[in-house]
C-alpha cells in the first residue's frame, strides 16, 4: 500500500513552523550563553554534556553526535571551556586515545542558578500541552528527524 501524499501546503506549514521554531530557540540559546558569558555554541556543548553524562564524563564523538557537528569543532569548544573551568578533560580509562569530558562543580552551580528561569520558560513554550501531548508530539518529531536524514542523504547522493 503506497503512502498518501502529503498536501504541499501542510507539508510547507510544517516546515516553516519548524523554522521559527528553530530562530526562536536559538534566541533562547543566546540569552543562556551571554548570561555565562559563553557562545551560543559552548551553551549547547554544556547542556548536551549535562545530558548526556551518566557520571563517567562523556566522550566529544557523543556531544558531536548529539548536536550534529563537526568532532573536531567539540574539541576546539571544549578546550575553551575548560580554560574558563567550566569542563574538566580526562583520559578515557577504557582508550587513552578518547577524552572523557564532564561539567566542574562551577558549570553545574552556574547551570542550577538559571534553573528557576528555564523551567519558567519551558512552561511557557510547552503552556497548553500535557506530558502525553509531548510525549506524542516527540516520537512523531523523532520520526520525522530520522526521514528527514534520509532524505537528505538521498538527496546528497542524486537519488531524489
Amino acid at each position: 500500500m503506497a503512502e498518501k501524499e502529503l498536501p504541499d501546503r501542510a507539508a510547507a506549514d510544517f516546515i516553516w513552523n519548524i523554522v521559527e521554531i528553530h530562530s526562536q530557540l536559538e534566541e533562547i540559546h543566546k540569552s543562556w550563553a551571554q548570561l555565562l558569558g559563553i557562545s551560543e555554541a559552548q551553551w549547547l556543548i554544556l547542556m548536551a554534556i549535562d545530558e548526556l553524562d551518566e557520571g563517567r564524563g562523556v566522550p566529544g564523538i557523543a556531544v558531536a553526535n548529539k548536536l550534529r557537528i563537526h568532532p573536531a569543532f567539540v574539541t576546539n569548544q571544549t578546550k575553551k571551556l575548560e580554560q574558563i573551568e567550566f569542563l574538566t578533560r580526562a583520559t578515557s580509562p577504557d582508550d587513552a586515545r578518547f577524552l572523557q569530558i564532564s561539567l566542574t562543580q562551577k558549570a553545574h552551580a552556574e547551570i542550577k542558578n538559571l534553573s528557576i528561569k528555564r523551567q519558567a520558560l519551558n512552561s511557557a513554550i510547552f503552556s497548553g500541552l500535557d506530558e502525553d501531548s509531548l510525549h506524542y508530539l516527540n516520537k512523531r518529531l523523532r520520526s520525522i528527524a530520522k526521514n528527514s536524514r534520509l532524505a537528505s542523504q538521498k538527496l546528497s547522493i542524486g537519488i531524489l
